[in-house]
């Protein structure tokens, strides 16, 4: 890929349709918890915290997919498996939180992962998030659970074309 291609997949993935109803779940989570009090609560609180979710996950998005890869040269696309048991296809995916293919084809450290998520998440905490929340135990945090939520993505680009073939062979099949 391209450094312009990295971008474009960065940008596209960013804006999808799914990004929007996950932002504000994460929001309506965080509402509940009170996480971040300097957001308020009610109405205000809760825009405040879809604003900070959807941010946060758009600069996480790009520092991992466009702009650490195409700096260190790196492929972020996930490689599906597809093939042995659900423990080795899990082990796999998880794996390719902290590596990944060079643009040759080689495998390396996933940087982008590691420390793209990182630097995201010190952009968006330092950045925008409430005064009292500008820690680096905050940061920690916010980088935390956005490779959390990297690791269920790729564990579901795992499993996700098994699950639709699935779904499709079973409506395609003729009814008794």
């Amino acid at each position: 890929m391209t450094a312009k291609q990295k971008f474009q997949v960065a940008a596209r993935s960013s804006f999808d349709y799914v990004q929007y109803p996950w932002y504000a779940a994460l929001a309506g989570i965080s509402q509940a918890q009170n996480s971040e009090p300097g957001y308020g609560q009610g109405a205000e609180g809760y825009a405040k915290r879809y604003g900070s979710e959807f941010a946060d996950g758009t600069i996480e998005n790009f520092m991992v997919n466009a702009v650490v890869p195409s700096l260190i040269h790196t492929d972020p696309r996930y490689y599906q498996l597809g093939k042995g048991g659900f423990v080795h296809r899990t082990g796999y995916a998880l794996s390719r939180l902290v590596i990944t293919r060079t643009d040759s084809g080689h495998n390396t450290f996933n940087f982008g992962e590691i420390g793209g998520s990182f630097a995201g998440a010190a952009i968006s905490t330092y950045s925008y998030h409430p005064e009292a929340d500008k820690t680096l135990s905050n940061t920690a945090s916010v980088w935390g659970t956005q490779v959390g939520y990297d690791a269920i993505r790729i564990v579901l680009n795992e499993f996700w074309p098994d699950i639709r073939r699935k779904f499709h062979k079973s409506k395609s099949e003729p009814q008794p």
